[in-house]
């Protein structure tokens, strides 16, 4: 087998050995301009730096149409393996999405290993996952993006060139017992990820009994969620400074100043170009966002691509189905911006958008007031004296309201609380003020 080769990424026997640089390549379209190319080239760098390589040089190769063989040129194609060579690269990596037979050719022609994007975020989330769930989601999607590219692996096919009728070489029996082996746990991670999803959804209803509001902290990967959700829980949630530093949800209960109770969950962050069977691995997980009450949208104001990440955020979660849920929209990281933001159009559309920084706790409190604001929306404060044999409307002004006093009398239960007001007429005859 081809030394070299054999350090595929996907390699069904063996992963790629992450300490090595890498050459990155950007494909400016006719569509992208030069400033555009330079962001995404700069995060690529930033997901090859967390998959744990490192980055070499980079070209940007203008395109105007797609080759077949290279997805560039071969004349670029060649002068793409020349500079890997000078620069001692074990790694191509390309920014845009590549089919096998791309390459195969691209690393026939090359003799060095070449993935692409969607491979290096499959990579980093198999190194991120912890959890049951996520390790199986994660799993199941490199499994899934293997199984055409299982030629890669075994390059001593092109030794069997045909054979005698009836008669099958090394290299094809190998390939088709490995493909044998990858459906095969293709379908045992779909069969144990079922049972995991079910156990989800599971959880999902009891917190739903307790009649308590969910909001999900959706955003950009690295927009600082998880340490909002630490700063306004009190929680310890992994926090790094890369990219996908978050791929399982954590829920947290908070206490709102004003006596609502919520529960908050910390969500893997989005970018772009994010792979759709990732989407499609994760949509249980995602759902979490889906089925929550409202979503606090992060975004990094530092971020000189910051409203290209609103854009593709609300992109996303339009695709999830969660693109018309109540939404708070927190610019985070104040601490750190030092651009004039009066021309983003983001914030001339979002005129209550919140400004903060998780990190010193600049502006929390506005953080929970807004949230305050929204849960109070289409809720009536009550005072109530409710008969001691209607413990059903007692239990339910628990779990559907939110209890600013209570006291037991010898002509029932004096209740003042804040309701929806599709309970409201349920109570009527038993209301005594209303403020």
């Amino acid at each position: 087998m081809n030394k070299t080769l054999n350090n595929n990424t996907f390699n069904v026997q063996n992963e790629i050995e992450i300490k090595q640089k890498a050459l990155l390549i950007c494909i400016q379209n006719s569509e992208m301009g030069k400033g555009e190319a330079a962001v995404h080239i700069k995060e690529l760098e930033n997901l090859v730096d967390t998959m744990g390589a490192e980055t070499a040089g980079t070209m940007i190769v203008p395109l105007k149409k797609r080759n077949a063989k290279f997805f560039v040129g071969s004349g670029k194609a060649e002068e793409i393996t020349e500079l890997a060579g000078k620069l001692k690269a074990e790694l191509i990596i390309f920014d845009n999405e590549l089919s096998p037979a791309q390459q195969r050719n691209l690393e026939e022609l090359s003799g060095k290993a070449v993935i692409d994007r969607h491979e290096v975020i499959l990579d980093i989330f198999a190194g991120r996952a912890t959890t049951r769930e996520a390790v199986l989601q994660v799993g199941l999607a490199r499994m899934e993006y293997s199984l055409p590219r299982l030629t890669r692996a075994w390059t001593h096919l092109s030794r069997q060139k045909g054979g005698s009728k009836g008669t099958r070489g090394e290299g094809e029996t190998q390939l088709e017992v490995d493909r044998r082996i990858v459906m095969k746990k293709i379908t045992r991670l779909k069969k144990e990820l079922l049972k995991v999803q079910l156990h989800r959804k599971t959880l999902r209803k009891q917190r739903s009994t307790l009649g308590i509001p969910t909001g999900a902290l959706v955003g950009y990967t690295n927009a600082g969620k998880s340490s909002l959700l630490n700063a306004l829980t009190g929680a310890d949630v992994f926090v790094e400074n890369k990219l996908f530093a978050t791929l399982d949800p954590t829920t947290r209960k908070v206490t709102l100043p004003g006596g609502n109770k919520i529960l908050l969950t910390d969500t893997v962050g989005f970018i772009r170009k994010l792979p759709h069977d990732l989407v499609d691995a994760f949509r249980s997980t995602l759902e979490e966002t889906v089925l929550s009450d409202f979503l606090i949208h992060v975004l990094d104001l530092s971020h000189p691509e910051v409203e290209d990440q609103y854009r593709i955020t609300m992109e996303v979660l339009e695709e999830l189905g969660a693109g018309e849920k109540p939404m708070i929209l927190i610019f985070n990281k104040v601490d750190l911006n030092t651009n004039n933001t009066d021309s983003l159009s983001i914030e001339l559309d979002n005129p209550e958008a919140l400004y903060i920084s998780a990190k010193t706790g600049q502006g929390l409190e506005k953080v929970f007031e807004k949230v305050e604001e929204l849960l109070n929306k289409d809720k009536q404060v009550v005072s109530l004296l409710i008969p001691t044999d209607r413990y059903d409307l007692i239990s339910m002004i628990h779990r559907e309201g939110t209890i600013l006093e209570e006291d037991y009398r010898d002509t029932g239960s004096f209740i003042k609380a804040r309701v929806p007001v599709e309970i409201f007429n349920r109570l009527k005859e038993y209301i005594i003020d209303i403020s």
